[in-house]
């Protein structure tokens, strides 16, 4: 993307921030839309601003990733953590494999393409709701959850989708080899973000400059992406962890006025790759011809609901008469705060060509992406005033 269109997006972005305040909508929501608004107005300059695999792994997702990361309590993450692990591993792949039998069965799309659908669009993304969670009040162990469970899942969707291209890229995957291959994209993706977290901790000790620990910690952030991608690992696993490393073991390393200075720096980059996230989506969606492909997408945003379903409230159930249980608030906002968004159209996008209905795959993965910011974004704060769960600590 060339710098001047980026500059021109920003501006965009900080007017569209201040009149949703206004306005009292998601930040995402409006963004999206205006997105849309952009697109429709500037098709001859669409080459100029597309939305590419590339541009949202190597620029976009690793500050959206490590910021969250850095920001998490660890003491409160380590009690709900076995919970946290439950919903972004069998929960995930419960909702991969509802949404993959149900477009084999219902939308009539192969095996492949069912499955590959299936796991790209099992990776929320409720970072365009966690804004609208804070604005209306919520905060405590339900904003933890929410936050916690998005990461951690979009690792195993990242993971599971980079099993099954290798299955469809024709390497005769056989089924005793899935679990080896996703074992070390996992604990690849976890050592590398180690490595260069714990590299990043050592240097920052020998230095009270407070710019030179921001330049650590953004070497943090997308080196350990980089550095687990080039191995064919999980990058977002990897950053995650350099993140969780960061965040929680920083404390006496990184100065006083450093700290201050870091979580300043990293609210803007998240800030700003969100804001070009959304507007992206929203200028990608205005090419999107959905009336092609209306009933593949209303049966994946009926199928990806009911899989959300299936991925949390069986999974909470488990923990019932534990100290950890999820009260029932708690499990309809996690179900319906389950937003999809920038992780699974640059899944989608990056298919390989030869992959049957790439282009459905990709229109019907803009769909329910639409579909979760416009409907599920824009209820979330009622939903949360209905249920009584903001201003919660707990």
């Amino acid at each position: 993307m060339r710098f001047d269109i980026a500059v021109g997006l920003l501006l965009l972005a900080a007017v569209v921030a201040m009149l949703t305040r206004r306005l009292h909508l998601p930040y995402s929501a409006g963004l999206v839309a205006a997105g849309l608004g952009l697109g429709l107005a500037l098709r001859p300059f669409a080459p100029a601003i597309s939305l590419t695999k590339e541009l949202i792994f190597a620029a976009l997702l690793p500050p959206l990733i490590f910021e969250a990361a850095f920001s998490l309590p660890w003491k409160n993450l380590r009690e709900d953590f076995r919970l946290i692990l439950v919903l972004a591993s069998a929960g995930v792949l419960l909702s991969a494999g509802v949404t993959t039998l149900g477009m084999h069965y219902l939308a009539h799309w192969e095996w492949l393409s069912s499955a590959l659908f299936g796991v790209l669009i099992a990776a929320t993304d409720p970072v365009s709701v966690i804004a609208t969670f804070r604005e209306a009040g919520a905060r405590g162990r339900l904003l933890l959850l929410v936050e916690a469970e998005s990461l951690f899942n979009d690792g195993t969707a990242a993971v599971a989708f980079g099993v099954v291209v290798a299955w469809a890229a024709g390497r005769g995957l056989p089924a005793l080899q899935v679990a080896p291959i996703a074992i070390l994209m996992i604990g690849g993706g976890v050592m590398c973000g180690a490595i260069v977290a714990g590299s990043v901790l050592v240097l920052a000790g020998h230095t009270q400059d407070h710019l030179v620990e921001i330049t650590f910690t953004t070497v943090a952030a997308y080196g350990s992406f980089l550095l687990a991608e080039h191995f064919n690992f999980s990058g977002v696993l990897a950053t995650l962890t350099a993140g969780l490393m960061l965040g929680s073991g920083s404390s006496g390393v990184i100065s006083e006025r450093g700290r201050e200075a870091v979580e300043a720096f990293w609210e803007y980059a998240a800030f700003v790759a969100n804001s070009l996230v959304f507007l992206l989506i929203g200028i990608h969606g205005a090419r999107q011809n959905l009336l092609v492909v209306w009933g593949a997408a209303c049966a994946a945003i009926l199928l990806v609901t009911l899989g959300r379903a299936v991925a949390i409230y069986p999974c909470c159930w488990l923990f019932s008469r534990s100290k950890r249980r999820v009260p029932m608030g708690h499990r309809h906002v996690l179900f319906w705060g389950g937003l999809r968004g920038a992780l699974a159209l640059a899944l989608a996008l990056g298919l390989p060509a030869q992959v049957a209905r790439r282009e459905q795959i990709i229109t019907v993965s803009f769909a329910v992406v639409a579909f979760s910011i416009f409907v599920q974004g824009l209820t979330m704060k009622p939903l949360l005033r209905r249920l009584g769960e903001v201003g919660k600590a707990g």
